[in-house]
């Protein structure tokens, strides 16, 4: 019996230095439910406290991460039978979030978390901070919400994350051109550049970016005309350019874009009229070209009844002319029409409009209409203060409508009655 003990013990040590001899493979947490490599946890602790602050001890508040103690913002997947941090996101998302500390920093550890696929900052960034990128390059989705201290350009970096799907960077400091590298995310799907101050011209390198659904370069100081490529996004859903300072004509590849339901110009400073091409998107939902100078020819050259789809329509600003279109008036399913503050001339197709069964706002102030404005109470009783006609000087109430005292609360403001 004693042999058999002694052949047990060298047999036992023999495999403990087998599979303790090559340090390569990855130490693991003292958990047996969920176990984690050991640098993983690490490396995530070290750059969470990099961002919250010295005083945060990871492994004394969450001994395991991915596990029976996880944190707010942390998700976790299985690789080779290892817990590895898949999806990080820091500051107050939620109520029970990771605030970060007014002094953080961006520690070396953050990028060693290479199975890493969604990470996202929102209101982190206060004091000004030139950030770069190097994270790994499966990284899937990244976001930068609300970070006023980041300031300077973006970097051209960020073309090497050829796996990104989502790119959000929403109310930041940014400022200067967009490098031409975001062209080398062929797999993105959503890219919002919204609230910045970037400047310069709109890269013209759309045409690899065949699976974009959403585009929003709103609210920057973009100026210059509106790339041909465009017209090459061709699975694009939304596309939102407003309050910008685009001008030039609209591109005729526009008109490529048979997807997309969200269009969205106002505030810049395009001009050259309507574009026809625009009628070709009948899949849109939603128009909104106001505060635009493209008031060159009137509204009557576009086909309105061919855009059936349509629910809202805002032309307001845009120096029109001619007569409202009685076009519209096949569009079933709006229900906002802005008109306002143009040069249209010519009678309300007041009957008709009241017809659209959907329609439930309708702005005409501020133009050169005349007549007498022939909508039912019932129609003023629905549409309230949503519906506006004043400021055209040669259109009228009946005057049987505002002498009767039941309906005179009903009628719109500023609209002088007829003799």
């Amino acid at each position: 019996m004693l042999w058999q003990t002694f052949f047990y013990s060298l047999l036992l040590l023999s495999l403990l230095f087998c599979c303790t001899g090559d340090e390569s493979l990855p130490e693991v947490t003292d958990s047996e439910e969920a176990p984690m490599d050991k640098r993983e946890r690490e490396a995530l602790y070290s750059a969470i406290q990099g961002f919250v602050g010295d005083s945060w001890n990871g492994s004394a508040l969450y001994p395991d991460p991915c596990g029976w103690t996880p944190i707010q913002g942390v998700s976790c997947d299985i690789y080779n039978d290892l817990w590895y941090v898949t999806d990080l996101s820091l500051g107050l998302i939620y109520e029970n979030s990771l605030a970060c500390s007014s002094s953080l920093q961006i520690r070396p550890e953050l990028f060693e978390l290479k199975h890493l696929r969604s990470l996202s900052f929102f209101n982190c960034f206060i004091s000004p901070m030139v950030i770069w990128i190097n994270f790994a390059s499966n990284l899937e989705s990244l976001e930068f919400r609300s970070n006023p201290g980041l300031i300077g350009k973006l970097p051209e970096t960020i073309g090497n994350l050829t796996k990104l799907k989502s790119l959000v960077v929403l109310g930041n400091g940014f400022n200067g051109e967009l490098p031409a590298s975001i062209c080398n995310l062929k797999n993105l799907k959503r890219l919002v550049f919204a609230g910045n101050s970037f400047a310069g011209m709109i890269p013209n390198c759309f045409k690899g970016l065949k699976e974009l659904l959403i585009l929003d370069l709103s609210r920057n100081s973009f100026s210059g005309t509106l790339p041909s490529s465009v017209g090459d996004l061709v699975s694009l859903l939304k596309l939102d350019l407003s309050n910008n300072l685009l001008e030039g004509n609209l591109p005729q590849e526009i008109g490529l874009l048979k997807n997309l339901t969200l269009l969205d110009l106002r505030n810049n400073r395009f001009s050259g009229g309507l574009s026809k091409n625009i009628e070709n998107i009948q899949s849109l939902t939603e128009l909104v070209l106001s505060n635009n100078p493209m008031g060159e020819e009137d509204m009557m050259g576009t086909k309105w009844e061919k855009m059936k789809n349509l629910v809202v329509l805002d032309l307001s600003k845009m120096g029109l002319r001619g007569e409202i279109p009685t076009s519209l008036t096949n569009l079933k399913t709006l229900r906002f029409l802005g008109l306002n503050n143009n040069n249209l001339t010519g009678f309300v197709p007041s009957k008709k409009l009241e017809a659209l069964p959907c329609l439930g706002a309708l702005y005409i102030n501020e133009n050169n209409l005349t007549g007498e404005l022939r909508f039912s109470t019932k129609f003023y009783e629905k549409m309230g203060r949503r519906f506006k006609a004043s400021r055209n000087p040669n259109l009228c109430q009946p005057f049987e409508m505002v002498k009767s005292e039941s309906h005179k609360h009903l009628l719109p403001r500023g609209v002088k009655p007829c003799t």
